[in-house]
């Protein structure tokens, strides 16, 4: 792979023709990406200096120096270090590139949770290919969480040391909490089909952006449903909880995509369950 002196700068690579030792050191890539961010996002989390601007003049969308430094930072490591491949990311748009693989960054998901003081904002990172993506990162830097998921599965490394982690296993919506970041979830059509879903769960909760995501990884949620979502919001979340045995679709079954509607579910029969509503 370009980059890594492993394959020539003409390959196209996809998930399949990789060796575990590739997928190893496109792992170590990923994580140099999340500690980089790290201290760039923290130097002004919780600033009184920290400026905030909005990218619509139509209503309120966040970005902060932050935001953009730390995009700045990840774009300039991957020119270095995988020169081959595309870039996805939030704030600066999208490189095309040789590989057939990309990074898909966003910097700060949940600016608002950041201007806010809220420890719910996370760095995402994930690598895709031509099927979607394959690895994934939620990384909370404030309170030391990394969340990272790839095909040998998914894993927790916190203050505590590494955990392995799984979804939940409950099964019923009844039994089931269900997340979304907005209470106003999308259209009035989206709004009525998440209502049906949320009459029928234990437990309905709003907020925590991608943490939400983190959560349903490590088996506490069990649904995230919203609407509205770019490719950057959800590839990183997406490869995580698919390596600790969810799945994670649009409304209608598919790969997330153009729609914007996404559903993260701890396991095939909630999938399901929710699915059957949302399309109701």
């Amino acid at each position: 792979m370009r980059g890594t002196g492993m394959r020539g700068a003409m390959s196209r690579i996809d998930r399949g023709s990789l060796s575990a030792a590739e997928i190893g050191a496109l792992e170590g890539v990923a994580h140099a990406l999340a500690d980089l961010a790290r201290p760039l996002t923290l130097a002004q989390f919780r600033k009184p200096a920290l400026r905030v601007e909005s990218k619509s003049a139509a209503g309120f969308d966040p970005v902060t120096d932050a935001d953009r430094a730390t995009e700045r930072a990840i774009r300039d490591h991957l020119a270095r270090h995988r020169p081959g491949d595309g870039i996805v990311g939030e704030e600066f748009g999208t490189e095309r590139g040789t590989t057939g693989l990309s990074w898909i960054i966003d910097p700060i998901d949940g600016t608002r949770a950041y201007l806010s003081g809220t420890p719910c904002w996370g760095v995402l990172i994930a690598l895709a290919d031509a099927a979607g993506p394959f690895l994934g990162i939620i990384d909370q830097p404030h309170t030391q969480e990394r969340f990272s998921g790839g095909p040998g599965g998914a894993v927790l490394q916190d203050r505590n040391g590494r955990a392995a982690l799984r979804t939940s296993p409950r099964a019923t919506l009844a039994d089931a909490i269900l997340f979304s970041t907005f209470p106003e979830i999308g259209s009035e059509a989206e709004r009525a089909a998440f209502a049906r879903v949320a009459a029928q769960v234990r437990l309905t909760r709003y907020g925590l952006d991608c943490y939400a995501y983190a959560l349903v990884a490590a088996g506490h949620v069990d649904l995230v449903i919203e609407a509205g979502l770019n490719a950057y919001d959800i590839a990183a979340p997406q490869a995580v909880i698919e390596a600790a045995g969810g799945i994670v679709t649009d409304w209608t079954g598919a790969p997330p995509g153009a729609s914007g509607q996404v559903i993260a579910a701890a396991n095939a029969a909630l999938h399901a369950q929710a699915l059957a509503l949302l399309c109701g």
